[in-house]
Parts: structure tokens; sequence; C-alpha cells
């Protein structure tokens, strides 16, 4: 899995594109989310237009993202979500945790 990191002011938008799953992705997520919490940053778009696949291990990477930044005190925000991550999240019951947002310009337009 490949991440592109851009800056939206204060906010991190990464781009995720390919699988994210054990072995592949997960550990790629994790280490972004770190570095950006490491400069500082609690606000966080992730967007999912690329992704391809993603797995429990990948689910598990998302919520932990979003506890950490959370007890931070930030915000961390999904959108561009392919339908078969809708489902998941849906089956996990983990649709209402999340804020979902059609497109990126949306999302980071949430934070105002």
């Amino acid at each position: 899995m490949m991440i592109t990191t851009k800056q939206a002011g204060e906010i991190t938008v990464l781009t995720l594109s390919g699988k994210i799953t054990i072995g592949e992705g997960d550990l790629n997520l994790r280490n972004s989310i770190r570095e950006e919490l490491e400069k500082g940053t609690i606000k966080i778009v992730i967007d999912f237009t690329e992704v391809t696949r993603i797995d429990s291990s990948g689910i598990g990477e998302l919520v932990s993202a979003y506890t950490i930044i959370s007890n931070r005190g930030g915000k961390l925000k999904l959108c561009n979500l392919p339908n078969r991550v809708i489902e998941i999240l849906q089956v996990t019951q983990l649709l209402s945790i999340f804020e979902i947002y059609n497109d990126e310009e949306e999302a980071v337009k949430s934070f105002d």
C-alpha cells in the first residue's frame, strides 16, 4: 500500500492506495499516523479513493488511529470510501463511530 500525504492548513490528508491488509498496508498506515502525531497533527483525513481491499487488520488500525487521535483531542475523518469498505464498517458496527464524507473537500471543510 502507498500513502500520499498533503497538508490543508493544519489538517493532514492521507490518501491511501492499494490494500490495507495484514503485513501489507496495516503497518504503513500505523506508521503514517504515528509520524503525524509526532509532528503534533491532531486533525487527519484518510482518503480511501484508491483502496482496493481492507481486512480485519486494516480495520483494527483504523480503530486504533481513531482512539489515539481522539485521546489527544483530535479528529480522524474518512472520505471516498468504496462500497466494500462501507459494508465492512456496517457489519462490524463501526460505521457510526467514524465521521465519513463523500469527498476530501467536504471532509476538510468539516473541521471549520
